[in-house]
């Protein structure tokens, strides 16, 4: 399966680095890791890049880890329609207290608008 990872930096974006690394791993899935502006992430874009690599290196897998510029939901949707991605992984989806999953902005944008399988992971 051919995976696109959008990931910004929050600790949801690195556990589903993690994971989604070790899936591709373990099921042979085509990764690539897309790394977009989040202004509420406590890393840097290069912080979060430099912990991509590690953990590609890791897992022994070979995967392109991009820089996304402009609007992180709209961006990732179009790269997914445009090169054919069968999934678009991300980080999040909080339980409020109520039981009700929380999602942000760009998890929101992304569920609404693509056109693809759309998995977050938490």
């Amino acid at each position: 399966m051919k995976v696109l990872l959008g990931i910004g930096g929050s600790d949801d974006s690195i556990r589903a680095l993690e994971r989604v690394v070790g899936r591709a791993a373990d099921v042979g899935d085509e990764l690539t890791i897309a790394i977009v502006e989040n202004p509420r992430s406590p890393r840097s874009r290069e912080e979060i890049a430099e912990r991509a690599r590690e953990e590609l290196d890791d897992a022994g897998l070979d995967a392109e880890v991009r820089q996304i510029e402009g609007d992180p939901g709209s961006e990732l949707v179009d790269i997914a329609e445009r090169e054919g991605f069968d999934e678009i992984a991300l980080g999040g989806g909080q339980t409020s207290p109520m039981g009700k999953i929380n999602v942000g902005s760009i998890a929101e944008f992304v569920l609404l608008n693509a056109h693809t399988t759309v998995r977050l992971v938490r």
